[in-house]
């Protein structure tokens, strides 16, 4: 039997000869291919980090580079079995300020950006009135606590949003918040989602109940600096309250009321 390798109909394809014109300009041809390729998705990924907001990082051409540098290491971290989803990275320290479980978030944790900095989820929906609540979060437990607090524009963010502070004159203030500007928490109005300083205790209670994750480059910030997702009705804000709440205990020293 003739095997289907030596059929005239297929050894003919395999006498098709490439001209000499193309074969000389196959590879440029490839080449520029994949360069206009590269580079319409960099303008792409470019002005998608500038509109949605770049946090700390300048946005320039010298800031994209940086954040996808850092994108770089940190896929080859989640490779290696870093997973900043799980709590396992973060030691057990106390005291504990939120109760040993939280609610679950319903539906589990949000996709997220693409990005390792910013540290953003994909935006969902969330009532208005919940949103207002979650924006004046800040102001309202500074009124609450000005011996305690003042409020300011977040370092950490590059002076992007509002965020609460430590007073750092207080004796009982927590020394590891020194790393992150004695910032306790801020929340971003891309996605409502935040940034908040617990003890690495309750930092892995948030993320056990689906609530949070670890910060996208732990070595920058204490381990209990992590995201919290965003809330999206009064219900879950009231979660977000809580867990902000349990960051000033953790940072000031004092119980509160």
């Amino acid at each position: 039997m003739t095997s289907l390798l030596h059929r005239p109909g297929l050894q003919s394809l395999y006498r098709i000869s490439i001209p000499q014109d193309l074969q000389r300009n196959l590879w440029p041809l490839i080449a520029g291919s994949l360069t206009l390729g590269i580079l319409s998705w960099a303008i792409y990924d470019y002005r998608d980090w500038v509109g949605f907001g770049t946090g700390g990082i300048p946005p320039t051409i010298r800031g994209w580079f940086k954040a996808n540098r850092l994108r770089i290491v940190r896929a080859f971290n989640y490779l290696c079995g870093d997973d900043l989803q799980g709590p396992s990275g973060l030691p057990q320290t106390e005291p504990r300020y939120l109760p040993p479980t939280l609610p679950q978030r319903a539906k589990g944790p949000p996709s997220l950006k693409p990005r390792t900095l910013p540290q953003r989820q994909c935006p969902e929906p969330i009532e208005p009135q919940a949103r207002d609540t979650l924006f004046n979060l800040m102001n309202d437990l500074h009124s609450q606590y000005p011996h305690l607090l003042h409020l300011g524009l977040s370092k950490t963010e590059g002076g992007t949003v509002d965020a609460i502070y430590a007073r750092s004159e207080l004796p009982t203030c927590n020394p590891e918040a020194a790393a992150v500007g004695y910032e306790i928490a801020h929340a971003h109005p891309a996605d409502n989602s935040l940034h908040v300083l617990l003890s690495p205790v309750d930092a892995c209670t948030v993320i056990e109940a689906a609530w949070g994750r670890r910060f996208a480059v732990p070595s920058m910030v204490p381990p209990g600096w992590i995201m919290v997702y965003a809330p999206r009705n009064s219900e879950e804000v009231e979660v977000i309250s809580q867990i902000v709440r349990a960051a000033i205990q953790w940072t000031t020293g004092t119980k509160l009321d």
